[in-house]
């Protein structure tokens, strides 16, 4: 066999697994590797964009920071200064509080492929409220553009620019890339609860008790983002907000497709 009969033949057989891969119908509710992946992809380069691009005006971020601290203080809920000054107070917890604030992403993906691989009966629902709160949060930041505490409350130690695991200059170019004046609602904690919701969903059939204890993830990561001084207690109602708002557009989303199947 030449050595062009042979790379065509390897050829023809990388074609043929990648249309397996990317083609394959579904399997007890999993949609195909290749396409989920891109899919996904895309949506979180469309996201990262249209967020880095969202509320730039500083002036605007700060009035509305002072305004939801007024609030918060009519309400008792003005916790963020004395959460961080806690924090500060006990140095030995501040390196294990900024790992937690910036590895919570391998929880998310984490859970992603936990779900897809293990739990394909709920994947579609879940990862669709995912793309829903993406899709959701965005007008909230163009509309409510809102300065962190570490900006715009006199006292608050940026606890994560001083101790970052990532060192400080690269999480100065992190945060270059992104909008710092999007505290409303926070998606630390946005996220952290789409993680709970997703492992609840999977388990809460087959193991009741488990599914609640995946709760817990998104409670560490609202004291967490509260005691670094990078979100309010309403940015945090704020997240519970979203998923709540999320979960419903996924599930009328649903019975509708449903009726327009039985319709067809």
């Amino acid at each position: 066999m030449s050595l062009l009969e042979v790379a065509a033949s390897r050829l023809s057989r990388l074609v043929a697994w990648a249309r397996s891969a990317a083609l394959v119908g579904r399997t007890g509710g999993r949609p195909a590797p290749l396409v989920e992946v891109a899919g996904l992809l895309l949506v979180i380069l469309l996201f990262s964009r249209l967020h880095a691009a969202a509320g730039k005006d500083v002036a605007a971020a700060t009035a509305n920071a002072l305004a939801l601290q007024s609030i918060e203080r009519a309400f008792h809920l003005d916790i963020a200064l004395r959460a961080n000054q806690w924090l500060t107070e006990n140095p030995s917890l501040i390196q294990p509080a900024v790992y937690y604030y910036r590895l919570y992403y391998l929880a998310i993906i984490g859970v992603l492929v936990w779900v897809f691989v293990r739990h394909a009966d709920v994947y579609i629902k879940v990862r669709r409220t995912l793309v829903a709160m993406a899709v959701l949060v965005l007008p909230v930041f163009w509309a409510l553009p809102m300065s962190p505490p570490r900006f715009a409350l006199p006292g608050v130690v940026d606890i994560i620019a001083g101790h970052d695991i990532l060192g400080s200059h690269a999480s100065r170019e992190i945060e270059n890339g992104q909008n710092l004046y999007s505290a409303m609602p926070s998606m630390h904690v946005g996220w952290s609860l789409w993680c709970a919701y997703a492992v609840w969903c999977a388990l809460r059939a087959s193991h009741p008790r488990m599914a609640l204890l995946s709760w817990i993830f998104p409670l560490g990561m609202a004291v967490v983002v509260l005691i670094t001084g990078n979100h309010y207690v309403l940015d945090i109602a704020g997240s519970a907000v979203l998923l709540a708002v999320s979960i419903a557009v996924v599930s009328a989303w649903g019975h509708l497709a449903e009726r327009r199947r039985a319709q067809d």
